[in-house]
C-alpha cells in the first residue's frame, strides 16, 4: 500500500514534481524518466499532478488489492478442483 503522504513529499521534495520522483514510487517508471526528462513536461505536468496525486495514489491501491483478491480466489478454485478430483 502506498500512502498519499509519502507520494505528496516525493512530489514536494522534487522540485514541486518537475523531477518525477513521485511517479517511480507509484511504479510509473515511463512516465518518471519522462518528467524527469522535459522537467515535468515544462512543468505543466507537474502542476497536474498536484491536484490528481491523491486519486493515483488511491488508484495504485486498488490496483494491488484487485491483485491479491485475484490471486487468493484463484489459490482457492485450484485448491478446490485438486480436491474434487481426489474425491
Amino acid at each position: 500500500m502506498k500512502s498519499k503522504g509519502i507520494a505528496y513529499l516525493l512530489w514536494l521534495f522534487s522540485i514541486f514534481g518537475v523531477l518525477g520522483i513521485h511517479r517511480f514510487y507509484l511504479g510509473k517508471w515511463g512516465t518518471g524518466i519522462l518528467w524527469l526528462l522535459t522537467g515535468g513536461l515544462f512543468g505543466l505536468g507537474a502542476l497536474i499532478d498536484l491536484f490528481t496525486l491523491g486519486s493515483k495514489v488511491e488508484a495504485y491501491n486498488t490496483n494491488k488489492e484487485l491483485k491479491t483478491i485475484r490471486t487468493a480466489t484463484m489459490a482457492a478454485a485450484v485448491k478446490n478442483a485438486a480436491q474434487n478430483e481426489q474425491a
